[in-house]
């Protein structure tokens, strides 16, 4: 079992306040019309700052069979493709992982270590969010500790194989923030130009951007693969759902982190 580790801190250990404050994010939300969403990108700050964005993609989720959580590992344990098959427990209750799908990734790039998820909170953030609107469903988080082109393909292509091969109804989500404790201009204007490339849905172009600007976006290894399975899984455009920044909700914005909504249909 894989117990909560940030539970009291990006968000609510109590199972009541954190229902509540899951409702004030998807009051936030827009119209929340679903979307036959195969693809997205969420960003895992404390609720705080980023609930509200991250509610505009799970406000449109469809029902799937299973939800792959891919994620950057900002701790550094474990393996540098990490899969968890263990069951994880949040606030809410406990959703278990899909063993089959898990199955079929072994032997790829991608490997069970459960050492990689111990104190990430990347993924166990999205847990919450779709334990309070979705019934019935399984996930599979995996947790990037290597980032680079080639690896993101890699991932991506075996997760959206897997997926096409058992008929698996499933949808990619890619946590990640964007740019790091920059001014809010800079910010922005930086986080544009990553987020044009990726609602193209155009990898090469992601990763010629990061290092054009030298970006502190966390998690666009993540968001690659999840685009490479996507596609895979019949996505063919991206669609922006939401920006903000943390100066957005606190008032400071000098040193800002960007997060983004982002819908691959």
């Amino acid at each position: 079992m894989r117990r909560p580790a940030v539970a009291g801190q990006f968000y609510p250990r109590h199972p009541r306040e954190l229902a509540e404050e899951l409702e004030a994010a998807f009051r936030g939300a827009g119209s929340g019309e679903t979307l036959p969403i195969r693809g997205a990108v969420v960003p895992h700050a404390g609720y705080m700052y980023s609930g509200s964005v991250a509610a505009e993609v799970y406000a449109r989720l469809p029902g799937r069979e299973t939800y792959v959580l891919l994620g950057p590992n900002h701790h550094g344990l474990g393996l540098p493709v990490a899969l968890s098959t263990e069951p994880w427990m949040t606030p809410l209750g406990v959703v278990e992982c899909d063993q089959e799908l898990a199955d079929l990734l072994l032997g790829s790039i991608i490997e069970v270590d459960e050492s990689a998820h111990l104190y990430e909170h990347s993924l166990e953030v999205q847990i919450p969010f779709l334990q309070s609107r979705l019934t019935g469903f399984q996930i599979l988080p995996i947790s990037m500790g290597l980032q680079d082109e080639e690896t993101a393909v890699e991932v991506g292509e075996a997760v959206g194989e897997a997926a096409r091969e058992l008929g698996r109804d499933c949808t990619i989500i890619a946590s990640s923030d964007f740019t790091h404790y920059e001014p809010q201009e800079d910010a922005r204007k930086k986080d544009s130009q990553v987020i044009e490339a990726i609602l193209r849905m155009d990898v090469p172009a992601i990763y010629r951007t990061v290092y054009a600007l030298n970006l502190t976006s966390c998690g666009y290894g993540p968001i690659s693969a999840a685009i490479t399975a996507s596609r895979i899984l019949g996505a063919e455009t991206g669609r922006l759902l939401r920006y903000s920044t943390s100066g957005d909700v606190i008032g400071d914005y000098n040193q800002v982190v960007g997060y983004g909504a982002i819908a691959f249909i």
